[in-house]
């Protein structure tokens, strides 16, 4: 295996350049992207010994597109990123109909990692 710093697995999967079974991040900015990422991409329950983890996404699937759903969204994304990622700071939480698709949402999440000293700002959007 190659040396160096390896932190989790990388989102999106993919494979390994280095010879693992999936590619992994090397770097901690990189790691809490992907750890955000898993967490509101795997649905609640889907996790084995721990069943709290993740999000119920999929349960909006069929409701209207309205501001009460859209804000559930936003609400459930909140509540899960404060349990699970406490390091990351969630400033601006974002929930719009897409101008592409009449069926879907685009979730922007602005968040901050502060690392005693530093602080990195980054950005994740979804389509759901």
């Amino acid at each position: 295996m190659a040396n160096g710093k390896y932190i989790n697995i990388k989102y999106p999967f993919q494979d390994s350049k280095q010879g693992f079974f999936v590619d992994l991040t090397s770097t901690d900015t990189d790691a809490i992207k992907s750890d955000l990422m898993h967490l509101i991409l795997t649905r609640r329950g889907q996790r084995l010994y721990l069943p709290s983890f993740g999000t119920n996404l999929l349960k909006f699937i069929f409701e209207p597109e309205d501001s009460v759903t859209l804000s559930s969204i936003k609400e459930e994304i909140t509540t899960v990123v404060k349990k699970y990622l406490p390091k990351l700071q969630i400033t601006e939480i974002s929930v719009v109909q897409s101008t592409e698709n009449d069926y879907a949402a685009v979730v922007t999440i602005k968040y901050d990692i502060t690392d005693d000293v530093f602080t990195t700002s980054d950005i994740v959007v979804i389509n759901i």
